[in-house]
């Protein structure tokens, strides 16, 4: 006889997520204009001041305890509901991106040219998932369930590793599992992945210089930047081929007359493991270190930023693509399909994909550790609670996060559409959570499997607090 655990066997509840679908449905309107406004925000991590007080009233009015300013980030907040176990989260993201302000139309019209804009749909994130929450709630309440369910606005999630934070404050310690979603221009489970990333700005010191008159005299820390560069060139060839290293020169002096007393190297670099990339970035530490020896220049390391990769739960993705399955995806009216088909003419042809693709849900699959992937800072809430992750098609299929074709269907109703596709399979995860115990149980037992042998630790320096003008120029 085939064994399934009682977490295997367990099926929905039809009646209940029918009840939950319907309170999605009753307040997506509400949300989707919630989500317009961010939209037009459009506010940099750490500074989304409208954004998150937007949410935090819309949460309050449900009926939500709201905690603002938590971790020592002024945006950041927890809206809590009900109490005791079990304690189910759920993440919002609201912050924009630089330079994509767009328009909510299929070619590129910046509504401010250069101003930010949300490129990576975080307006549709953070609203959709208070829809989910919203509507857990109120179930909870026509059906007097038992536990805490708890929204977590989480800001800066572009750069800023918000949630990192939050996580070193102990905010997430007595939470049972994680609920999110991002974005994306198709629908599925997203069961753990992402890349770990590590990045800082590597400032050198040198001394200035006539560089005609007395070059011997300066110390060039131009020179220390560009050997840098070339020394991450050469460690291409010794790290694994799904490594990612990529680098700006912020500052590179003055004048091209005066030997540069000060220059400095803007770094990221990726992972699919975060250990893997903690030996690949004492590596990168070395090299920089090196370069100042060599050029005689002094270096310091600064706005050191840290995410882990995403833990996956196997768990909670059986009933997660259960419950996205249940919700299923949707077509587009004749208006969406005009919009989609004029941006796609946008796109490289290679990049289209089929429009009928956002009716259908993807099959479950593992994380792939040699495909493209991007990083977020739900990776270290994932090391420390089991967490299960979603993505909708709020995008055009075919188009890329951070890109003004992203920005423009976050604005539109196609992703709102989406985000309406994940706030109900989050919501139905949620109903699910609550009323199986031995569902949370299971996911924390395979939480603790997927950890084994492993230890989480964040590269952000003990004490180094949330860097809130870290979108400001250097």
């Amino acid at each position: 006889m085939l064994f399934r655990s009682r977490a295997d066997a367990f099926s929905q509840n039809p009646e209940s997520h029918r009840q939950i679908e319907g309170l999605i449905d009753q307040k997506s309107a509400e949300f989707s204009n919630v989500s317009k406004d961010i939209w037009g925000y459009a506010e940099l991590g750490y500074h989304e001041e409208k954004s998150s007080s937007l949410l935090q009233s819309e949460l309050s009015k449900a009926g939500f305890r709201i905690q603002a300013g938590v971790a020592d980030e002024p945006t950041a907040f927890i809206a809590s509901y009900g109490e005791g176990k079990p304690v189910i989260a759920m993440l919002g993201e609201f912050d924009a991106l630089p330079g994509l302000s767009q328009a909510d139309v299929p070619d590129r019209s910046p509504v401010t040219a250069g101003a930010p804009g949300h490129g990576c749909g975080h307006n549709l994130l953070g609203s959709g998932a208070a829809l989910a929450a919203v509507a857990v709630k109120d179930y909870i309440e026509a059906n007097h369930v038992r536990g805490t369910l708890r929204y977590y606005g989480t800001p800066a999630e572009e750069g800023g590793s918000g949630k990192v934070y939050m996580v070193r404050a102990g905010l997430f310690r007595d939470v049972d599992v994680v609920i999110q979603w991002h974005p994306s221009d198709r629908n599925s489970v997203a069961n753990g992945g992402a890349l770990a990333i590590t990045s800082a700005r590597f400032t050198f010191h040198g001394v200035a210089a006539h560089a005609a008159m007395a070059p011997e005299r300066g110390r060039s820390a131009l020179d220390a930047v560009m050997l840098m560069g070339n020394g991450i060139e050469f460690l291409r060839e010794h790290v694994p081929a799904n490594t990612r290293m990529h680098y700006i020169i912020s500052n590179g002096g003055a004048a091209p007359n005066i030997v540069p007393d000060t220059a400095e190297l803007y770094l990221m670099a990726r992972s699919p493991q975060m250990p893997a990339l903690d030996l690949i970035w004492a590596r990168i530490v070395k090299i920089a270190q090196g370069a100042a020896m060599m050029t005689e220049t002094t270096l310091d390391m600064h706005s050191i930023d840290s995410d882990a990769n995403i833990i996956p739960n196997d768990v909670l993705a059986k009933v997660a693509q259960k419950d996205l399955e249940e919700v299923g995806g949707f077509h587009y009216t004749p208006e969406e399909l005009h919009f989609a088909e004029e941006l796609q003419k946008s796109l490289p042809e290679e990049g289209r994909r089929d429009l009928n693709s956002t009716a259908t849900i993807e099959p479950l699959r593992p994380f792939d550790p040699n495909a493209p992937s991007a990083s977020t800072d739900v990776g270290d809430v994932s090391w420390n609670v089991p967490t299960i992750g979603f993505g909708s098609a709020t995008f055009v299929p075919g188009v890329a996060a951070h890109t003004w074709q992203a920005a423009a269907c976050a604005g539109s109703t196609i992703g709102q559409r989406g985000m309406v596709v994940s706030a109900k399979a989050m919501a139905l995860t949620a109903a699910d959570l609550f009323a199986n115990p031995q569902l949370v149980a299971d996911a924390k037992t395979d939480f603790l499997k997927q950890l084994q042998g492993k230890t989480y630790e964040t590269m952000i320096p003990e004490g180094q607090k949330p860097p809130l003008d870290y979108r400001a120029k250097q």
